[in-house]
């Protein structure tokens, strides 16, 4: 996420690297342990929050951030919703198929309760999740569907998804030292303004716009726009619980107008302490359950054996290889990411299994020319990626025109 910054103030940036060899399972423990947002040093020059209901006293947008910062709430309940809207293009059967192929879903060693491949729902579409959380090594997130549930468990080293609907079972653990337990999915309101307030410069604007009252809270508005143009985000509101400074709710809308691109906030929230019970999980009887170490191995196999052609798409493994080399053009809000995929054709260009597959992809996207050479931009309301015919591959929160500018100027 791009930096927040405020008006007329002096910030000071943190930035948190993420830790490298994380155990698998650890990408999902459940994302709803409450950490600090990294404090923003900020001037006095204020941005006063404006009357409304409720009735609050005044706060600058200083004040506002450095009270997420310290926020401290560990202990919590609630019901959150959460809306996702990328604008990405209608697969029908292809979708769930290609997603069924990255986790290893109807392969061997597959898993409905995957938490890579539930988790990965909330990407699009609007869900219910019900939380809870009880300190760093105690948390419960609900995925609500329409005739099944799928939970997922983090109770001390031990994390488990459970699919109702399937009746089947994952199991993984973390690292007992606490240090890969960094959360990976974002599911609350807290988690984005974490992602959102990890470092500000003068590239954003930042106020507070009044009050409002959120899942029966009284909460300030802080809202962040960039101050650049060429970005795909047009501005971020967070409303900030009065009480004890954590985010109640986060709402991204897009440059191009219309719906916001993400929309996630509690309807109904306690701060009490959960029942120990509400951690508790015994796999049902006959259910399947999947250990962690046999999905891995279940892709490995799959990936071996699945007579995919040398021009398939890449793997997981191939594409963090090509990340090795990732490196940032421009700044702020106009930062694009750019890295090499290690040799030319990125996409699948027929074969086996891909016929017109190549035409049908290609079509999704725009061709593109310019100093960088030719490629084709993948669009979405928020984020923008082009893949050049050399492979590499340009993406950010910028436009289409920002990023072809961007390829010309990197080259």
């Amino acid at each position: 996420m791009a930096p927040y910054e405020s008006d007329d103030m002096t910030t000071a940036r943190e930035a948190d690297e993420p830790r490298a060899g994380r155990r698998r399972a650890a990408r999902y423990v459940v994302p709803v342990t409450v950490m600090g947002v990294a404090a923003a040093t900020i001037g006095l020059v204020p941005a006063i929050a404006s009357s409304g209901d409720p009735d609050l006293p005044e706060i600058t947008a200083a004040q506002l951030i450095e009270k997420i910062a310290k926020s401290d709430v560990e202990r919590l309940s609630g019901t959150v919703k959460i809306t996702t809207d990328l604008g990405l293009p209608d697969l029908g059967g292809l979708e769930s198929g290609l997603m069924s192929g990255a986790t290893g879903q109807g392969g061997d060693g597959g898993s409905s309760a995957d938490p890579s491949a539930k988790l990965a729902e909330l990407a699009s579409g609007t869900h219910t999740l019900r939380i809870a959380a009880d300190g760093p090594d105690r948390q419960k997130v609900s995925l609500l569907e329409n005739a099944a549930e799928y939970s997922l468990i983090h109770n001390g080293k031990d994390v488990w998804g459970y699919d109702s609907g399937s009746n089947e079972v994952y199991h993984g653990t973390v690292d007992a030292s606490g240090e890969d337990r960094e959360r990976q999915t974002p599911a609350t309101p807290k988690d984005f303004a974490e992602e959102a307030l990890k470092s500000v410069d003068d590239t954003t604007s930042v106020t507070v716009d009044g009050t409002a009252q959120v899942a029966g809270r009284d909460a300030y508005k802080l809202v962040v726009k960039p101050r650049q143009s060429g970005s795909t985000v047009g501005a971020i509101s967070i409303a900030v619980d009065h009480e004890t400074g954590m985010p109640l709710k986060f709402t991204l809308t897009p440059s191009s107008g219309g719906a916001a691109v993400v929309d996630v906030g509690f309807t109904q929230v306690s701060f009490g302490k959960p029942a120990a019970s509400t951690f508790d999980f015994t796999p049902p009887k006959g259910a399947k359950v999947t250990e962690d170490g046999e999905l891995d191995q279940g892709r490995e196999h799959s990936g071996k054996h699945s007579g995919k052609p040398e021009n398939a798409p890449k793997s997981e493994e191939d594409l963090a290889k090509g990340l090795d080399g990732l490196k940032t053009l421009g700044e702020g809000w106009n930062s694009v990411a750019v890295f090499g995929t290690g040799d030319q054709g990125v996409l699948p260009t027929g074969g086996e299994t891909g016929g017109d597959l190549d035409g049908f992809i290609g079509s999704l996207g725009d061709q593109v020319k310019g100093d960088f050479g030719t490629g084709t931009v993948f669009s979405t309301r928020l984020v923008n990626a082009l893949i050049t015919e050399d492979g590499k591959v340009y993406v950010g929160m910028v436009t289409k025109d920002a990023l072809v500018k961007a390829a010309d100027a990197g080259k």
